[in-house]
């Protein structure tokens, strides 16, 4: 039976990751990464880079949900006891059971850590498990050649690229790769995959 996820408001767990609802009260968990590290949103459609810029985002994050567009959580590490980033589901189609898993972004120390997949496990299990969703989607700018190879790494299969697609945060316009993951190829060996790549 398919759930709403805007009624249930999900809060994701294992003993490394804990995922929960982005708040404003989330500006000084973020800040720092916004003051220092603002290459992290080279690639992204949307910076969180400065404090105007952070303020907006998560006021952009926390509306979207309230009208029932997207789902943003913030990413703790347990391991490190520290907040280290965030992502999020949007373009949801409840009727078509379908999403896009996106806007992720995480900090330096986070980078390359195994944090991602921890975070993709449990986000992509809450999608075809428990949520009831027949397709993940998700998209980047070709360019970003270390998150594209972060996705096929989880199992996305590559769909193809939309020209001209989109206009980045830092002017010009972007290429972007489309790739997605099927509930059927999930549950036909997809789940145990990435699983075995946690443990």
């Amino acid at each position: 039976m398919q759930i709403d996820i805007f009624t249930t408001i999900p809060v994701l767990q294992n003993d490394r990751v804990l995922l929960r609802p982005i708040t404003m009260d989330d500006y000084d968990h973020l800040l720092p990464f916004s003051l220092q590290e603002p290459e992290i949103w080279k690639y992204g459609l949307v910076s969180a880079a400065g404090e105007e810029n952070l303020r907006s985002y998560l006021a952009a994050a926390v509306k979207n949900r309230v009208e029932r567009k997207e789902f943003a959580f913030i990413v703790y590490d347990k391991g490190a006891g520290r907040y280290a980033g965030s992502t999020r589901f949007y373009d949801i189609q409840q009727p078509w059971l379908t999403t896009q898993l996106g806007y992720t972004w995480y900090g330096k120390d986070f980078q390359r850590t195994g944090l991602n997949r921890h975070c993709k496990f449990l986000l992509l299990s809450y999608v075809f498990d428990t949520w009831g969703l027949e397709r993940c989607e998700f998209r980047a700018d070709v360019k970003n050649a270390p998150s594209v190879a972060a996705m096929k790494a989880i199992g996305c299969l590559e769909e193809g690229i939309l020209r001209n697609h989109m206009p980045t945060a830092q002017g010009g316009r972007r290429d972007s790769i489309i790739l997605s993951i099927l509930k059927t190829e999930w549950e036909a060996g997809g789940r145990e995959r990435l699983l075995n790549k946690i443990r």
